[in-house]
This record gives C-alpha cells, sequence and structure tokens, in this order.
C-alpha cells in the first residue's frame, strides 16, 4: 500500500511504520514496464518526513496513482457493511483515486478547506471574526466538494453492474431476491435541476447559523455516507454476519473487475489474513478470483486456513521474528538472508537514505495526509509486512511480531513477473513485496 497510495492502510502516522530506535523505513518495488518506485519514511527530528520518487524523480503521493493500483483486503474491512461511515468513505476514496488523480486533487484540497473553514467558524464563535471572512473559503469547499460528490456518485454508477454481478455469482440464491447495489447517502440531496455543488451551497446557507454555535462545518461529503442494500433493504439493519461477508466480497471482486477495465492490466491483490473470516464456499469463490491474476499476496498465521489448492501452486514463506528485526524463511526449508543475497539492510542504507529524504523538497509530502481524517480513515497496528529481491517467483511476507506466514501465487511462467519489491529498513503496518530468488531478504523491525 505505501508504494502504490504512498501510505499506510492502518495508520496516518508515518512514524509508525519506522522501527523504534530507527532513523527511517524505506521500500523500493520494480514493476513490470520498468517503473522504479521508492518510498522512504523518515523518523520525526531527522528531517523530511517523507520521500517519494518514481524513476528516481521525486513525486507527491498522488504521483504514485496508476503505477502499481492494488486492491486490499484485511480483517477491518469485515466491518465495511455495518461499521462506521469513514470505512466506506474510505474504501470509495481509495477505488476513486486509483481511477483518477484529479479526484485526489479535489479531495485534498477540500480536506485543506474544511480545516480552515472549521478554524474560521470557531473564531466567528469566539467574536475574534466576522462572517464575511467565510466567503473565500466558502468558494473553495463548494467547487472542491461539489466535484468529490459527483466523483463519488458517477464511481457507484459504474461499480453497480460488476457489484451485482460478483454477489450473484457468490450468492446466487440471495441475489435472485434481489441486487446488491451501493447507494450515496449525502446530506445535501440535490432536487431537480441542482448539481452536487448548487446543492451544497443550498445546504450551507440552511445550517450557517447552527455551524457558528457548533463551530464546525456539518454538512458535506466529509459526512456522507454509502449504504449496501439487497433488494432495497439496508444490509447494516438486517443482513446475518454472512450476508455481510459476501456484500463486502462482492465489493472487492468488483473493485479488481473495475480497475482492471481501466486498461487491462489487472490490479495488484493484496489479502491480509481474511481466509479465516470466510466461510468454504467465500473462500472458493476468493480462490478463483486469485487463480485468474497474474500476481497476489496472501498473509495468513496459519496455512491451514488457506485453499488447499491455493497452497498448492503457491510459494509460501514465514516470517520469525528476533531481536536484529525479522527474518524471512522458505516453508520448503531453505533458509537465507538479505546480506546472502547482497541486498541492503536498515543498517547499510539508514545514512543515505535519511540524507536523500531530510534533502527532497518539501513538496514530496503526501497531498493525501491533509485529508487523513476526511477520508482514509485507519487504526495502527504493529504487523511487519515486507520483503523481496530478484527474479524467479517468490512470496512477500507479512507478519506478526512471532511468526506470520505468507503466500504468494507465482506470476505465470511464460511471462514477466509483474512485480518486485525490496525493502530496507524497518516498517510496521502496510504490504509490499516481491518475487525473490533462492534468498529472503531481512527486514528490520
Amino acid at each position: 500500500m505505501l508504494l502504490a497510495i504512498g501510505r499506510s492502510h492502518r495508520t496516518s502516522t508515518d512514524a509508525e511504520m519506522i522501527r523504534w530506535g530507527r532513523p527511517l523505513a524505506r521500500v523500493e518495488g520494480h514493476v513490470t514496464g520498468g517503473t522504479t518506485v521508492d518510498v522512504a519514511l523518515v523518523a520525526a527530528g531527522a528531517g523530511q518526513r517523507k520521500r517519494i520518487r518514481v524513476n528516481g524523480v521525486a513525486r507527491r503521493a498522488s504521483g504514485l496513482l496508476g503505477v502499481l493500483r492494488v486492491v486490499l483486503f484485511a480483517p477491518e474491512e469485515m466491518l465495511l457493511v455495518a461499521g462506521s461511515p469513514s470505512l466506506r468513505r474510505s474504501a470509495i476514496d481509495l477505488l476513486a483515486g486509483q481511477r483518477s488523480t484529479a479526484y485526489l486533487r479535489d479531495l485534498a484540497t477540500y480536506g485543506r478547506a474544511l480545516q480552515q473553514r472549521n478554524g474560521l467558524l470557531r473564531a466567528i464563535r469566539e467574536e475574534q471574526a466576522g462572517r464575511d471572512e467565510l466567503r473565500f473559503w466558502d468558494q473553495t469547499l463548494l467547487d472542491s466538494g461539489g466535484a468529490v460528490v459527483a466523483e463519488r456518485l458517477a464511481l457507484l454508477s459504474v461499480l453497480a453492474e460488476p457489484l451485482a454481478r460478483a454477489h450473484a455469482e457468490i450468492a446466487p440464491e440471495e441475489a435472485a431476491a434481489g441486487a446488491l447495489t451501493a447507494r450515496y447517502e449525502t446530506n445535501a440531496p440535490a432536487f431537480e435541476g441542482e448539481t452536487p455543488r448548487d446543492a451544497l451551497a443550498r445546504r450551507l446557507l440552511e445550517t450557517a447559523e447552527k455551524e457558528i454555535w457548533n463551530g464546525s462545518t456539518l454538512v458535506g461529503p466529509h459526512r456522507d455516507d454509502v449504504i449496501f442494500e439487497l433488494g432495497g433493504r439496508d444490509l447494516a439493519g438486517f443482513a446475518s454476519r454472512g450476508q455481510q461477508r459476501t456484500a463486502i466480497l462482492a465489493f472487492k471482486l468488483a473493485e479488481l473487475d473495475l480497475l482492471t477495465a481501466l486498461d487491462g492490466r489487472p490490479p495488484l491483490l493484496l489479502l491480509d489474513d481474511v481466509f479465516s473470516e470466510l466461510d468454504p464456499a467465500r473462500r472458493g469463490h476468493l480462490v478463483r478470483r486469485i487463480a485468474e491474476l497474474p500476481q497476489a499476496f496472501v498473509t495468513t498465521t496459519a496455512l491451514e486456513d488457506l485453499d488447499a489448492g491455493l497452497r498448492e501452486h503457491a510459494t509460501a514463506w514465514e516470517v520469525d521474528a528476533g531481536p536484529e528485526g525479522a527474518t524471512l524463511r522458505r516453508l520448503d526449508g531453505r533458509s537465507d538472508t538479505a546480506d546472502e543475497t547482497g541486498h541492503e539492510t536498515a543498517d547499510d542504507t539508514g545514512h543515505d537514505a535519511a540524507g536523500d529524504a531530510a534533502g527532497d523538497a518539501a513538496g514530496d509530502r503526501s497531498t493525501e495526509d491533509s485529508v487523513a481524517n476526511t477520508s482514509f480513515d485507519a487504526t495502527s497496528d504493529d504487523r511487519v509486512h515486507r520483503a523481496a529481491t530478484d527474479r524467479s517467483p517468490g512470496a512477500v511476507a507479512g507478519g506478526e511480531p512471532a511468526a506470520h506466514t505468507a503466500v504468494e501465487r507465482p506470476a505465470d511462467t511464460g511471462g514477466p513477473v509483474p512485480h518486485r519489491m525490496r525493502a530496507a529498513g524497518a516498517a510496521a503496518g502496510a504490504g509490499g513485496g516481491g518475487p525473490v530468488r533462492a534468498a529472503s531478504a531481512r527486514v528490520r523491525r
């Protein structure tokens, strides 16, 4: 996820992805087509917090869009249907952002305008500013907010067909009773003839006094929601846990279809310990989709949770924690380290990478950071998900502090391996990795 969107799906704080006591974490990925992505995270007080480069050129996080597209399926997404609206906004924002860099720019602009406007509303409430000062931020909020809502509506419209199709594939009996849909629920519904911007402008006028009293913006896409419905009924209110998981799995499969349809390139599928959350029938549907992809990375705490057919065709690795960091061990009995492959570890690269990161322009910071509270909500986690080197089919590791198993479905032997990744330094949280030679890379933690 760090290489795909410039941030972790678990935390919005970069420092949480760096091993305690270390100055930085660094991840490098090689994508089919000759593109190299390099992300370095620097601990607080050591200079600039984040450096992103694509083929050696400094980029903002938004510049990563389309380079390495991913679909993530993690345990926390089991709450996607019935959990907090922020989870559903994050899911839609991530999907929309991978389809359109303009969407991420609008979302970032909206987040900055929202922050400034809320500060001004509090100042007005304390009689330290005048109401006429709201005009500038109102215009920015309306322009960017209207664009965000319009893009979300367009995305859900395009998503409708693959979502219903995936649900019918997984649960034909449920689908016969009614189609699975994702409906956008906004606090600024448009009347006939209104655009999303017009509707938002009208609602801002209606809530003006209440907003000043509260000191915050009460309407806008930061408070909208996506409702999953089956046959017109809200799944959060009546669906069983199994039905909710079916809907979530259908949504993920629809994401795969939607991103693949952009240019024919399937996204990289990242499955973080989700097989234990699915029953055998749902596992089977997911395994069949994995079999159709050039490459997928799966983490699990027990190989037995994985489908037997998937285990047969995958390369399995185990992450062993130690005092010097986590080490990858192939489950076929071979155990090597990064030093044997000649690849760098945190101690080798820390000084140079830290210097490079500290010297880069401030523009390298992610534009999404400013909207962390309005879109990508995440919780911190202490897991390690990293590693990889060179050519032949291998795997990426993900792990618990003790031991964790990771498997990769290798790319077809007749064609190029889609993604190769290498990690130097220590990281906790987001996954990454790729084909490995005969030896595993050590990842400091």
